[in-house]
């Protein structure tokens, strides 16, 4: 039986106060066992980028809980979250956010260098660095700066350091918001394939099409959610129905 990577029972999260508190999240339960690949979708406003943003530990919920892969993380300090991002998530962004003054070799080894659990010389860091950059089809673009590669070469990059650190999920935010049909395709056959390899993965898209790539997809309407399901073709009239085809 694999083991629960995340874990919510309750989740909310309210912004503001008294009349003009906002409940972005009314009491959500999300469970990823390690291995599986999990899309979150709904429409504007729906709570899907508040969850994510909790899951990545880059927020603290109102209420409920949450564990990440087996601690609970919903009561730690905005420095104890710091450090659970950076030994146990790896985040993809719908921008690169890579560094534009370092190559991509470069770019990848600087969440080894904020690991304080991981010692690792600078040969072993560019070792390991080159050695998951091969798995994205990169090896031959290592010494290049992200100006000089493309937007699906910068996002395989991205892709790449989210995985160096050996995080216990992916988190990935629209990761082919910025790309062209055919770079989307191919990052996404990226992300299928390190599913393949047992890579745990969570990702927030609008497409119908992206999240059937997805094991599950989650479907949240108003801070809830109100699907959660095998396949993404079992969710398209609620997708269709919210938004026009649109999220």
């Amino acid at each position: 039986m694999a083991a629960t990577i995340i874990e919510t029972r309750g989740l909310t999260k309210v912004y503001g106060m008294g009349d003009i508190a906002v409940r972005a999240l009314a009491g959500v339960d999300v469970f990823v066992e390690e291995g599986e690949f999990v899309a979150v979708m709904g429409p504007s406003g729906s709570g899907k980028s508040t969850l994510m943003n909790i899951l990545g530990c880059l927020d603290r919920p109102t209420g409920g809980s949450y564990m990440l892969d087996g601690q609970d993380v919903s009561t730690l300090d905005k420095d104890h979250l710091a450090g659970v991002r950076n030994r146990k998530i790896g985040f993809v962004f719908q921008s690169y956010n890579l560094l534009p003054r370092l190559t991509a070799i470069k770019n990848m080894m600087m969440p080894m260098l904020y690991n304080g659990t991981i010692t690792r010389t600078d040969q072993e860091m560019r070792d390991r660095a080159a050695y998951i950059l091969d798995l994205v089809g990169l090896a031959d673009r290592m010494e290049h700066l992200p100006k000089e590669l493309s937007g699906g070469q910068q996002q395989r990059v991205a892709i790449a350091r989210a995985l160096v650190n050996d995080p216990a999920i992916i988190l990935a935010d629209e990761p082919t918001g910025n790309l062209d049909t055919k770079s989307s395709v191919e990052i996404m056959k990226v992300l299928h394939a390190l599913h393949d390899r047992g890579a745990t993965i969570v990702m927030v898209t609008h497409e119908l099409g992206l999240a059937e790539y997805a094991q599950r997809v989650i479907y949240l309407r108003d801070g809830k959610i109100i699907s959660d399901r095998a396949h993404a073709s079992s969710i398209v009239d609620l997708h269709n129905g919210d938004n026009g085809g649109e999220v």
